[in-house]
């Protein structure tokens, strides 16, 4: 069976994109995918720094990177701070990045992100796709940007607009349907 992790890059309560990992981890689920759903708080790392290592790399930071790499499919749902990514994600990501073997080899990955911008994190995911690449992540096509978020959500954490809804469906499909090889 098909698995998938998916996360928020935002650890805020009412978090449009918390709302957002649920969202495609439900319609993870509809289309047969187990789906582990991870709350970033859970693994506390300090800002990363290469004089931590190799003597205190936390622990959370191989927790997590095991959860990668045991996923087939990892979905990031990430806010847009000043145009980039949110400072909890990028160190996650320092951190993954140095643990071996690499994480990021393993799984395919969605990602998406809700802002209140009208440009809906276009940004942010444009530097996550080239992230994540750059260290061997093999990242869904498409651009699921989402804004202004208070317009997009009903009252379940479903999406009221056509055209989002047909973003998040297609990639849900191209997730489900690419793999390593």
């Amino acid at each position: 069976m098909t698995t998938a992790l998916t996360l928020s890059g935002s650890i805020r309560k009412g978090s449009y994109n918390r709302m957002l990992q649920a969202h495609v981890g439900r319609k993870l689920e509809a289309a047969g995918v187990t789906v582990n759903a991870i709350d970033l708080s859970d693994f506390e790392m300090p800002i990363f720094n290469e004089d931590l290592e190799p003597d205190n790399v936390p622990e959370a930071a191989g927790r997590l990177a095991e959860l990668w790499r045991t996923h087939d499919i990892v979905f990031i749902a990430t806010p847009e701070y000043n145009g980039g990514l949110p400072p909890l994600l990028v160190n996650v990501l320092a951190w993954l990045s140095r643990q071996k073997p690499s994480p990021f080899r393993q799984a395919v990955f969605g990602i998406g992100g809700v802002s209140s911008g009208k440009y809906g994190t276009i940004w942010a995911l444009s530097h996550l796709r080239d992230s994540l690449s750059k260290v061997g992540g093999l990242v869904a096509p498409g651009l699921l940007g989402i804004g202004p978020d208070s317009e997009v959500f009903d009252a379940n954490g479903d999406f009221v607009e056509p055209a989002i809804i047909r973003k998040v469906d297609s990639l849900v499909h191209d997730l489900t349907h690419m793999s390593r090889g």
